[in-house]
Formats: structure tokens, sequence, C-alpha cells
């Protein structure tokens, strides 16, 4: 069985509750039917009734009746999620007269029900943009505890099983912090290795803080971040194992771990690759995809109190399906 076989195995064996606030939008629709079909998660739709059921008719579809559909403009709990809104963002200036008109917001209503804890987690992006999905996000349900940093992670499926675990790999951050200082490096650090066990299933995360320089072997103010980094990860997480400044090579290969840094633990065996910085992280997965042929999965979006996640506007059917069941896998860990 391979990786996304059983991320979704571990969906349908424990159902989470996810919105999709883009009901409206094909592909959403298409997505969301199949999820009902497999029993991979209970959806809550968001959009007109009518509307959805006419656009379900005419696409074939069976199985949205299934799902809680819930209208932004008819909803009988807005007023409720109006003062909430209101007292959670009362220091921002927020008035009640802009809270009623936010709550009809499909993005900021689906948070809204995961704050009152009518949903487990949600995906947009289909239509959306990333900071208009991250914006209700960090607003109404925020940063985990303890964390101030919200990150992407993304899942490297490669051909190389000499590597990570059995070819998989997780790296972060990918998609959001552009330039994070030593404790926001800390937190993607503790947020990726946690993606790797809820996700991908990792039981036992190794995370390598990748650098141009391996255990001092060169000397420049961004490898004493990622050193500092690594200093502040274990004090945030005093049972992660996780060593740096370590380069990739040193980071994957064995006998190349052996020489740069001996008696390392994660040298040569890291399953969980932390970059320095945004640039870092984003080109060097889109190499290892392009040029390995490695499958890249994600970004898988971290650090949220509840798992919010973001589709790319060019996502297919397939990608919104299968992050439904990855966003479920996060929300499972998020309420141990």
């Amino acid at each position: 069985m391979d990786l996304l076989q059983q991320i979704c195995e571990r969906a349908k064996n424990n159902k989470q509750r996810i919105v999709l606030p883009e009901a409206l939008e094909e592909r959403t629709l298409r997505a969301a039917d199949k999820v009902l079909a497999d029993g991979l998660a209970n959806l809550i739709l968001i959009g007109n009734p009518d509307e959805i059921a006419k656009k379900s008719a005419e696409w074939g579809l069976t199985h949205t009746s299934e799902a809680t559909i819930i209208d932004p403009e008819n909803n009988d709990k807005s007023e409720e999620y109006a003062q909430l809104l209101t007292d959670l963002r009362k220091k921002k200036g927020m008035t009640i007269e802009q809270a009623r008109e936010l709550v009809k917001n499909p993005l900021y209503l689906g948070c809204m029900i995961i704050k009152t804890e009518g949903a487990d987690g949600q995906i947009s992006g289909a239509l959306s943009t990333t900071g208009d999905t991250l914006r209700p996000a960090l607003q109404i349900i925020k940063c985990a505890p303890g964390i101030t940093c919200v990150s992407g992670a993304m899942l490297l499926i490669t051909k190389q099983p000499q590597y990570g675990e059995n070819g998989v790999l997780v790296m972060g951050d990918v998609a959001v912090t552009p330039m994070p200082d030593a404790a926001q490096l800390s937190q993607i650090a503790v947020c990726t290795a946690q993606t790797a066990k809820s996700v991908a299933g990792f039981d036992d995360p190794r995370v390598a803080m990748l650098s141009f320089s391996t255990k001092g072997s060169a000397s420049h103010e961004v490898v004493d971040k990622v050193i500092e980094a690594t200093k502040l990860a274990k004090e945030l997480d005093p049972a992660l194992k996780v060593d740096g400044e370590l380069q990739a090579d040193a980071a994957l290969v064995p006998s190349v771990g052996e020489k740069k840094a001996p008696g390392s633990a994660i040298a040569g065996h890291a399953n969980v690759l932390v970059a320095p910085c945004l640039e870092v992280g984003n080109i060097a997965y889109k190499l290892v995809q392009r040029l390995g042929d490695a499958i890249a999965i994600g970004p898988i979006l971290q650090g949220i109190a509840r798992p919010v996640n973001d589709l790319s506007r060019g996502c297919s059917v397939d990608d919104i399906y299968y992050m439904v069941a990855i966003t479920a896998c996060q929300a499972m860990d998020a309420k141990k």
C-alpha cells in the first residue's frame, strides 16, 4: 500500500468533519462527491443548497446530498458567530456590523464552524488565494500553543528507497514564511516533524536542519541562525530528534554523514528536512520533483490550532480528494 493509500485508510477509519467552503466550484463539488462515496470524511459544504443540488444534477453527482450543507446567506447561527467574531477581534476594532458581513464569507464561516467545534478542519484555495485562506484561520482559530509561525510542509515521495523513510521525506517550510529567524525556524522544525507523524505516518521523525555548512565547515551569519534554531528546537520539544547544521548530502547519505558529522544520530538518516528559508525550500522541492521525478504532495499548512489547508488554484479533483484525507489525519492529531 503506497503512502496516499495509507493516508486515505487512516482517514476512513476515523472519519473527521471537514469543511469545503468553495462548494459551488466544480472540482470541489466533484471531489466532495468522491469523498462521500468512498467514506473518506464527513463533509460540510458551504453554499446555496439549491445551487449545489442543481450543479450536482448537472454533473451527475449522486452523493453530495449526504453532506451537511450550510447556506451562508441563510444560516441560523449567523448572529452567534458574529458576536463571537466581534469578541475575538475587538482589540482590532471589529464592529458587530462588520462581523455580520464577514460570517457570510464562506472562508470565515468555515473557520467559525471549526472554532465552535462544529468541524475539525477546512480546505480552500481552488478559488481563493493563500492569503484569503490564511487570514480567517489566523484571526479565528489562531496558532497552536507555543507556535507563532505558520509554515508549509511538502511530502516528497521519491524513487530512492535508501533515503528518508523508504524514499519518503517531509520538507518544510516550502510555502509561507520567506525569511524565518532562528525562533521561527525552530518552530518550523517542530511542526514539520509533527506533520511527518500525523500525515506521513512516521513513527520516528529524524530532523535535519539544512545549511551549506556541516558542523562548522563554513562560517556565516545564516549558518549561525541554523545552529541557534537547532538549539531552540530542542528546547521547544526536548523529545525531538534533530541535528544541525547539516548539508543535504550529510543529512541523507550515511557514508557522507559519518565523515562530515561523526557521532550524529541524524546525519545520514534524516527523514525530515528543514530548509533555512522559504527560497531554499521552495526551489529544492521543485528541483526534486522535476529532475528527480518525485511526487510532491502539499503544501500542508502547519502551526494552526486546527488544520486549515490551502490548494493551488490549478488543483485537480484528486488533489482536493487527497487533501481532505491529509486534513483529516492532521485533525486526528490535533485532538490528542
